[in-house]
């Protein structure tokens, strides 16, 4: 009896005999990336959070090519991110998604977005509900692709980034390079 299941290989079809772990394993080890802090009042010295996301990329053997703070203004946003992606396989903003008035960050990255990745948004804020409860409604975190750049827009808050680094990015970061080059 053959196996009428459709098994497609690397070339661009899903393969059951390629775990997702098989995935990770071919992914590359360090990738180059962006840190943008959207922000009105942080300064390169009272930027923690964006220190925890470049801290953290360098500690797991990323390349930071690109460091910047940026006001928290789309037409800004989106050139910043826009200029990065050709440079850059990722990039991590941190800020600008909440939701008052000055809070533009989700609606400039989006704007640029190829692909939308959902379930990070839903990941994120699933697990924010653990460490904070129901205000993690009041996130806007996303992420997606611009051409072969992977873009994630987190919260300005460090608990915050360091929970998104530690549990989603990092763990994938590689895979969607990977993922990204295919």
């Amino acid at each position: 009896m053959s196996d009428s299941r459709l098994v497609i290989s690397d070339a661009g079809f899903y393969n059951p005999r390629m775990s997702v772990d098989d995935h990770r394993r071919t992914a590359p080890k360090s990738v180059r990336c962006a840190v943008i802090t959207i922000s009105d009042s942080r300064t390169a010295q009272t930027d923690s959070s964006g220190d925890a996301i470049a801290q953290t990329l360098k500690e797991a053997g990323h390349t930071i090519v690109r460091r910047e703070i940026v006001r928290d203004d789309p037409d800004a946003v989106r050139e910043l991110v826009s200029t990065a992606a050709a440079d850059v396989q990722v990039i991590i903003t941190t800020g600008g998604t909440g939701i008052t008035s000055r809070d533009s960050t989700y609606e400039a990255i989006v704007s640029l977005l190829d692909k939308r990745l959902d379930g990070f948004g839903e990941l994120f804020r699933m697990l924010s509900y653990e460490q904070i409860g129901s205000a993690a409604m009041l996130s806007r975190a996303c992420a997606g692709t611009i051409g072969t750049s992977a873009v994630f827009a987190l919260p300005g808050a460090q608990r915050a980034v360091e929970l998104a680094m530690e549990k989603l990015i990092l763990p994938e970061i590689g895979h969607v390079v990977r993922e990204l080059r295919r």
